[in-house]
């Protein structure tokens, strides 16, 4: 693996400079590779010395680099050093580069690969609590939600393929004033009788009635919020409804309580189909009581201020004179989303908390991290918003603003019929769950290739193209790699003899694989999917070259089985990381 390489050109360096090892870890990278082109394995940037002061900061750096790669001489792990544009560069013996990154998977070790290296001892790890998706009850679970729930799951994912304990949080907006709309609107517009008919045992069964419902539920928020608009008899209706449900009457409580398990219900099929799941739904109706003991300790510490429309807010101004304030509460005194968002409790059980939402809400967490450190909660600096751009562009065929699950169905149909028109594609039990899952695959790809602060234009006809960076070419590839294995059953050995890969086109497939553990790494540093997302991109180009160029059947038996552990390596690779990207691997397509 890339940690025992890592390791032995920090100990030669040490020795020279008479440093620690520690001292060249972060400064020594995997080199990037190129198709066809034989490179270095590994670089140490002196820039990165000479910022730490191991080396002078000072003088030309050329100069110094070429004088350290005389100091340093071959063994039998380097097998040549040399200098080029201010960074020294190591060559790593080939068969020890073949025997340590392809050991590993022919003892069980296939998901450890990569995982045990050193460069994640300075993360710190421990409890991290992630927090996405969060639909607003009653309303539309938008398209627009894909984006929170595939990244807060990569997150989620990511951390814990790093030894972290991840607690997975779905913080539903499940109290507010558009229940007192939605109160109101269904005493004037809704059918009790309906619920009636069809209780929530035999819904939680019945995904179409279930479907129906909450469809009904929109249609009333739709109809309720046209008619408030110009019905102040109305507005105040929902006023009252809302503030019923604060002081917990029964009857409005009731009407709360079936209106959101009819919507989580709907909301977990849809989780599902995602391979998404959560450890915690919780929702700001769970931390109503605690809104209150907030509203309190901001009374107590002088922080809640009346402001001249009678609404209470917290003044955030450096100068202390209102000219930044936040509101968290209504001149009636009841609560708003940033009041319920202080969930004390929750955040103390974990020594990290992100919030996976649009950028849109940049300000809402800077305030909610303001007012928490000015409550005395040092722990807010452990806080973390995880901001994302839009999605342009979104629609099904009829060109209508869509549910989620509609994007999720038109992916399936139009990847099943891409499917049946390709000639390669082969017989599988169930077409439509391989459909399903290479569709999902595409959608999470297309959205993962940029930083996530950038919006970006959906498009259907390039998210599935089977050649190209897709999530289709990922899937086709690692399929395809399967089929290999699966023909070649039999043929695999418990040692193999690591001289006899000695083609360009394998060691570059290894070359890359160096890169995964500092790919991860750098994922983990800035959250960002979209490194890990070329990195197996790359791999799968380099990996079609390699078929054509390293063929198995027909190969003499000890090269076949160096080639087949290869071909295993890659596959597994590939497989870890498209998991930690929340992507399900088919092994037929």
């Amino acid at each position: 693996m890339a940690c025992f390489f890592r390791r032995r050109i920090a100990a030669k360096l040490a020795m020279t400079l008479q440093q620690p090892e520690e001292a060249f870890t972060a400064a020594l990278s995997a080199v990037a590779v190129f198709k066809k082109q034989q490179t270095a394995d590994f670089k140490l940037s002196l820039n990165t010395l000479r910022l730490n002061g191991v080396l002078p900061p000072s003088g030309d750096i050329e100069l110094q680099a070429e004088n350290l790669a005389t100091q340093l001489k071959q063994d039998s792990v380097v097998e040549d050093v040399s200098a080029e544009r201010g960074m020294v560069l190591f060559k790593v013996n080939r068969q020890l580069l073949v025997q340590k990154l392809l050991e590993p998977f022919g003892n069980g070790e296939d998901e450890k690969f990569g995982l045990n290296s050193e460069l994640f001892d300075t993360l710190k790890r421990g409890t991290t609590l992630v927090e996405y998706s969060s639909p607003n009850i009653a309303k539309k679970f938008h398209a627009g939600h894909l984006r929170s729930t595939v990244i807060g799951n990569f997150i989620a994912n990511l951390k814990q393929s790093l030894g972290n304990n991840v607690i997975r949080m779905n913080y539903l907006g499940d109290w507010g004033m558009q229940f007192g709309l939605l109160g109101a609107g269904f005493g004037q517009f809704g059918c009790q009788e309906k619920l009636k008919k069809n209780p929530l045992q035999h819904l939680f069964e019945v995904n179409d009635i279930l479907y129906i419902i909450h469809i009904f539920f929109l249609q009333v928020y739709v109809q309720v919020n046209k008619e408030a608009e110009h019905d102040d008899g109305l507005k105040q209706a929902a006023r009252d409804f809302f503030r019923q449900l604060e002081q917990h009457e029964s009857q409005a409580v009731s009407l709360w309580q079936q209106f959101r398990e009819i919507t989580v219900t709907e909301y977990q099929h849809v989780y599902k189909r995602l391979g998404v799941h959560f450890d915690i739904y919780s929702g700001e109706s769970f931390h109503q009581d605690q809104a209150q003991e907030v509203v309190q300790q901001l009374q107590s510490r002088g922080l809640l201020k009346t402001s001249e429309k009678g609404t209470g807010v917290v003044d955030l101004s450096p100068d202390r004179d209102m000219s930044s304030v936040s509101t968290v509460l209504r001149s009636d005194g009841t609560t708003l989303y940033i009041t319920r968002s202080v969930r004390v409790k929750v955040v103390k059980q974990s020594q990290r908390k992100m919030f996976t939402t649009d950028k849109s809400q940049m300000n809402h967490f800077h305030q909610l991290f303001q007012i928490l450190l000015a409550m005395g909660h040092s722990w807010a600096d452990r806080c973390q918003h995880v901001p994302f751009g839009l999605v342009q562009g979104m629609k099904t065929r009829t060109g209508e603003v869509v549910f989620l699950e509609d994007v999720l169905d038109e992916a399936r149909a139009r990847m099943l019929h891409n499917m049946s028109q390709s000639k390669t594609t082969k017989e599988m039990d169930n077409p439509e769950d391989t459909a399903e899952k290479v569709g999902i695959s595409a959608l999470i790809v297309q959205d993962f290739k940029g930083p996530l602060q950038s919006d970006y234009k959906f498009d259907w006809d390039r998210m599935l193209q089977a050649q190209g960076d897709t999530g289709v070419f990922l899937q086709y590839t690692h399929a395809r790699l399967c089929s290999l294995l699966r023909r070649n059953e039999g043929l695999e050995a418990a040692t193999f003899d690591p001289a006899v890969l000695h083609e360009q086109t394998g060691l570059t497939i290894l070359q890359h694989l160096l890169r995964y553990d500092e790919v991860l790494y750098q994922s983990a540093q800035d959250l960002q999917p979209k490194h890990l997302v070329n990195f197996l991109l790359k791999l799968c180009h380099l990996i079609a070259s390699a078929h054509k160029e390293l063929p198995v059947k027909g190969s003499p038996r000890d090269v076949a089985q160096v080639r087949l552990q290869l071909f295993r390596g890659a596959c597994s690779v590939l497989a870890n990381g498209m998991r930690i990207l929340g992507i399900t691997p088919v092994d037929k397509m």
